[in-house]
């Protein structure tokens, strides 16, 4: 049986964004909640997108001029991939990500400045050696993933 969720529903009940109905949790002993769980992911999406929002040309990359949406989704995401609620599934359905990704171009210098901005937020988690090591591999693989250009 396939269990990847359906793209095609997107929303929660009544027609209203998942986020709205959050979907349980049901394991608290995963990497999520062994590093402080919302707080811990809160903090490093904000982290990561001060600097975003600082820097005009790679700031540009992004569709909206308002990086709240984007932090959201990548909140939502990250919280979910590390072992937290699910509400990025819930709500977008599966993450699909070099494919959300494809539409922008994500050279080697994207790669290197969005890995730069997530070194520098990461750094304020105050993480240990393990949980850090682990975090960070998990990025550095991801961002050589989506990168769609060679320069």
């Amino acid at each position: 049986m396939n269990n990847l969720p359906n793209p095609a529903l997107s929303l929660g009940t009544n027609n209203q964004p998942a986020a709205q109905h959050p979907v349980p949790e049901t394991n608290q002993n995963t990497f999520y909640y062994q590093v402080g769980g919302r707080p811990v992911f809160e903090k490093l999406c904000r982290e990561f997108y001060s600097q975003v929002a600082a820097d005009p040309e790679f700031k540009a990359m992004y569709p909206e001029e308002d990086l709240a949406p984007a932090e959201r989704r990548l909140f939502m995401f990250l919280e979910q991939y590390w072992g937290g609620p699910k509400n990025y599934q819930a709500e977008r359905g599966h993450p699909r990500l070099r494919l959300r990704h494809a539409p922008f171009y994500v050279g080697p210098k994207e790669r290197d400045t969005w890995l730069r901005y997530m070194r520098t937020a990461m750094d304020t988690l105050n993480l240990s050696p393990l949980h850090d090591a682990e975090m960070w591999d998990y990025f550095e693989r991801s961002a050589h993933a989506m990168q769609n250009r060679a320069q």
